[in-house]
């Protein structure tokens, strides 16, 4: 019976992930049509802007591609000498890449093709292409190219292997603690176990365990173990031993003729943990795990190119601001009615925002202009409520002044200039609430990256990984 609900919420897992794949294609498809579009109408004699645009423009249609194409990256980290590029041998089943004793064989980033071969009998749950990415150790190059290199290959991966080849050093603790900031998934690959007598094997393994459960302190560092911590990136069902290389073993090997010789044989490699692990998570969660990492790049794309619409534009925006502050507070001195001074100042309100984005090149429609307009007023409430009061309590003023048998031109006339200052204020902070509002572009709005995210993150089931990344996910 437990088999056959694992499978059944296997199957569930699975169709999500489709529909998952489904909304990011379609929000990254909205983001190309739209930034295209930016080409015809931004101003394009600028060269910032039309470099900007290409280079985010090639990140979003690079992202399309894996989500068409269903590609997935796992990338490989560690120290030097810890056995990266043997691991990556291991899971292909041959040696495509070069391993050494020297000090540092892989130099740069380089990607194989994963083929798994089909297992007799079942289905191929994954239906994606996997990527592995072997990387330099990180302890191999300079701190700054060492930074961009993590920084562009964990931007790619959807999966990340950190390989340890025993207890944790000061300088892995610290790569680890830095690469569970790019919200990836992460197992932690316990390498070379063959060199370990089973004793030192199981205690170097519950030490990593120890290590992702127990809470955070400040111990020092005689041992090179580090301090416990609170939140490492994965449970200990995901710290996985492995023998990638084993280190060959001396035979005695009897002859028919009654000698003994003694040859050296090497092992072949303890991997299939590993890869099980793997598989495991990319039946379950590949296509979601494709699905966010996708729209997160997206996202951050999506940023760069509304940062710097909003940057070129700015004095374009500030004199826009400048002209409806104006124009509001003549309107609504002048108008003697006070409800039409509340109902008139909200319409310019909306009708500034769809301005601002109309000048950045955003879509908006009226009814995205009323979503922004009630964030606006939750953000700054006090503000905005205070030009309501003062309207409708000054514009009473007004009201009464005209309506009387002798119009006191007095009266109106302070009640009329502090109401204009006061409306003049209010469209000023709504202004620039709106601009900081449109820096994010369109990742708010239908479709959204942010909204899509959100929208993934609520239906994801409480025993992947993605969920136990959830909060990381949001905060990214």
């Amino acid at each position: 019976m437990t088999t056959v609900t694992e499978t059944n919420n296997s199957n569930r897992i699975q169709k999500q992930g489709e529909f998952h794949l489904s909304l990011a294609r379609a929000s990254i498809r909205q983001s190309l049509a739209r930034y295209s579009n930016l080409r015809q109408f931004s101003p394009t004699r600028n060269p910032e802007l039309i470099s900007t645009l290409q280079t985010q423009l090639d990140i979003l249609s690079s992202n399309l591609d894996k989500l068409d194409h269903n590609v997935i990256r796992i990338a490989v980290f560690g120290l030097v000498s810890r056995g990266k590029s043997a691991v990556l041998n291991a899971l292909l089943g041959q040696k495509v890449l070069q391993t050494g004793p020297t000090h540092g064989v892989t130099q740069w980033p380089r990607s194989v093709r994963w083929t798994i071969p089909p297992t007799p009998g079942k289905e191929d749950k994954i239906g994606a292409q996997i990527e592995l990415i072997d990387t330099p150790g990180l302890d191999e190059v300079g701190g700054e190219v060492r930074g961009e290199i993590a920084k562009e290959v964990t931007s790619q991966a959807d999966l990340i292997l950190f390989v340890v080849s025993g207890d944790i050093t000061r300088t892995e603790y610290d790569a680890l603690m830095e690469l569970r900031k790019t919200q990836k998934p992460l197992i932690l690959v316990f390498n070379k176990i063959d060199l370990y007598p089973d004793i030192d094997r199981r205690e170097i393994y519950e030490n990593l365990q120890t290590l992702a459960q127990r809470e955070s302190t400040k111990d020092n560092w005689e041992l090179e173990i580090p301090p416990p911590v609170k939140d490492m990136p994965l449970p200990s069902d995901e710290i996985v031993m492995v023998a990638a290389e084993p280190a060959p073993l001396q035979v005695r090997v009897e002859l028919p003729n009654g000698k003994i010789n003694y040859e050296w044989e090497t092992p072949q490699p303890k991997i299939d943990e590993l890869k099980q692990t793997i598989l495991r998570i990319l039946n379950r969660e590949g296509r979601s795990l494709i699905a966010l990492n996708s729209l997160l790049q997206a996202r951050n794309a999506e940023l760069i190119l509304a940062q710097t619409m909003v940057k070129l534009c700015q004095k374009d925006a500030e004199q826009l601001i400048e002209n409806f502050m104006k124009y509001k507070a003549i309107a609504i001195a002048v108008n003697p009615i006070a409800i039409l001074d509340v109902l008139g100042g909200s319409l310019a309100d909306l009708i500034l925002i769809r301005s601002l984005a109309k000048l950045y090149g955003f879509p908006m429609t009226g009814k995205d202009a009323g979503e922004l307009w009630k964030s606006i007023l939750f953000s700054a409430g006090g503000l905005i409520v205070g030009e309501f009061t003062s309207n409708l309590m000054l514009g009473l003023g007004k009201m009464e002044s005209v309506a009387s048998s002798e119009l006191n031109w007095g009266n109106y006339a302070g009640g009329a200039v502090t109401q204009a200052g006061v409306a003049a204020y209010g469209t000023y902070v709504v202004g620039k609430a709106a601009q900081t509002y449109l820096e994010k572009g369109c990742t708010w709005g239908e479709l959204g990256q942010d909204r899509v995210i959100q929208n993934i993150l609520n239906q994801v089931d409480k025993n992947t990984i993605i969920y136990r990344l959830k909060q990381e996910f949001i905060n990214a």
